[in-house]
C-alpha cells in the first residue's frame, strides 16, 4: 500500500470512531424511576406483563406499536 492509501484508511477509521454512537437499543436502559427508556427494555416489560396476565395481546401489541413502532417514542433516547 502506498502512503496515501494508509493515510486515507486511518482517516476513515478515525472518522468512523468519532461519528459512531452505537445502537441505543443494544442493551436495556431504564430511567431513574425504573421505567424503560429504550425499546429493548420496553419489549421485555411488555413480555413480562403479558405473561403475568396484566394485559392481553391486543393491549400489549398496541403499546409496542405506540412506543417501538415506526414512529415510536422509544427508538432514540430523548
Amino acid at each position: 500500500m502506498n502512503k496515501n492509501t494508509v493515510i486515507g484508511l486511518l482517516l476513515a477509521v478515525i472518522v468512523y470512531l468519532l461519528l459512531y454512537r452505537g445502537d441505543p437499543n443494544s442493551k436495556p436502559i431504564y430511567g431513574d424511576t425504573g421505567l424503560p427508556r429504550n425499546c429493548r427494555a420496553y419489549v421485555q416489560l411488555v413480555i413480562n406483563d403479558y405473561r403475568a396476565r396484566k394485559y392481553n395481546a391486543d393491549e400489549s401489541f398496541n403499546g409496542l406499536e405506540r412506543n417501538c413502532g415506526v414512529h415510536g417514542y422509544s427508538w432514540g433516547l430523548r
